[in-house]
């Protein structure tokens, strides 16, 4: 039996397909496995057997990723399970910074009790016209799971498409449409669109790409839409960009206490994810990834260690080794299961940066004190014997 700590409430699409022998834990210190949403879990303490962590979302930044890796215990998340969701508000941004329609809705409420809405209206409406976002160029930095979606939708609708990632997976450039325009560096972004977006994961490369320097290359009167991360833009520099008109209005779903008040910024407040198909699907993904992880062994969206799928066990048993990625350890894993006379009948091994997972299916069932002696080995993290 496996018991379930949630962090946050999830939704229970999700829940509901645990199977008969998954319990709900009233207490972390009995949880085999943690879901966990907006929480923030840098300061908690987790325990030993906590063996996951599924995030129902696609940022991280609220779980400690090196702890819970030196832990043995696999983070996981759900990519793609939101991106609908983010992509439909990045559409939603897009028009709002093109026409002025919030600053016309406070004007009309503004002069709702005048007696003369309708003369006035007439009269005003013109202070808050925008333009069509029909033969505009939009730059989408980033073509992964929202980035990809908003490029192919803002082209049926009309925009020139210019895209750049250079570390576009296959499967995302299979998606993309052909009238996409694949650039090459960033700066043809930056020079050539009216509007630019970003789709990026926030890592030390990619905080602040969005500065002073970057900013002095957009054309004036660019639109910046950020669906992404808050720290993928200096709010400083896009203050300044703001004041002299190089950005003309810069929509964030991530306002803080500099953006939410600054002239020219729509700040949303983080509603990308939030609608209930996008809690529902990204609570099915993460329940179905730690009920592979935790009955199979098998990771699929990690991303503290690589993922590694050899399929439900067929054999006697199967080891689940977490460890860290030096030399040799394959080979003296193999070596200590092979020298108590078990036949590894197939294994996987993988790797990602300083971490690494061995996966070995056995054709008897795993030897009395094997568990043991890997846990004793350099660099191993955990070791897990499945069935």
């Amino acid at each position: 039996m496996f018991r379930i700590y949630y962090l946050n409430p999830i939704s229970p699409e999700g829940t509901a397909l645990w199977k008969p022998e998954y319990r709900t834990a009233e207490k972390l210190s009995e949880a085999d496995a943690v879901l966990v949403r907006s929480a923030a879990m840098e300061g908690l303490h987790l325990p030993e057997q906590v063996l996951a962590v599924a995030r129902a979302g696609a940022g991280v930044n609220n779980i400690p990723l090196r702890r819970c890796a030196e832990q043995g215990i696999v983070v996981f998340n759900t990519p793609g399970a939101n991106a609908s969701s983010v992509m439909e508000l990045a559409l939603c941004g897009m028009f709002l910074g093109s026409r002025d329609v919030i600053g016309g809705i406070e004007w009309t409420r503004s002069i709702r009790d005048s007696g003369s809405v309708a003369a006035q209206v007439e009269k005003g409406k013109r202070r808050f016209a925008g333009h069509e976002i029909a033969g505009r160029r939009l730059g989408v930095i980033g073509l992964g799971a929202v980035g990809g979606l908003l490029a192919n939708a803002a082209w049926r609708l009309g925009m020139e498409v210019y895209g750049y990632d250079p570390y576009i997976s296959i499967d995302a450039a299979w998606h993309l449409d052909n009238h996409i325009h694949r650039v090459q560096t960033l700066d043809a972004i930056l020079e050539a669109c009216d509007v630019i977006s970003l789709h990026t994961p926030l890592l030390e490369a990619t905080r602040h790409m969005i500065n002073a320097e970057t900013l002095g290359k957009m054309r004036s009167g660019v639109l910046v839409l950020n669906f992404a991360r808050d720290q993928l833009v200096d709010d400083e520099a896009m203050a300044a960009a703001l004041q002299s008109g190089r950005v003309r209005r810069y929509v964030t779903d991530f306002p803080n206490n500099r953006t939410a008040n600054m002239e020219g910024v729509i700040a949303i407040p983080h509603l990308g994810a939030s609608t209930q198909e996008s809690e529902d699907k990204c609570a099915r993904m993460a329940v179905r990834q730690v009920m592979d992880y935790l009955e199979n062994g098998n990771i699929t969206h990690s991303v503290n260690f690589p993922d590694c799928d050899m399929g439900p066990c067929l054999r006697a048993g199967r080891m689940a080794i977490l460890h860290r990625n030096i030399p040799n350890s394959l080979s003296r894993f193999t070596a200590a299961v092979s020298g108590e006379g078990v036949n590894i009948a197939e294994l996987l091994n993988r790797s990602r940066g300083e971490y690494a997972y061995t996966m070995l299916d056995l054709d008897s069932s795993a030897p009395a004190g094997i568990e043991d002696t890997l846990k004793r080995m350099e660099g191993v993290l955990r070791v897990r014997c499945i069935q």
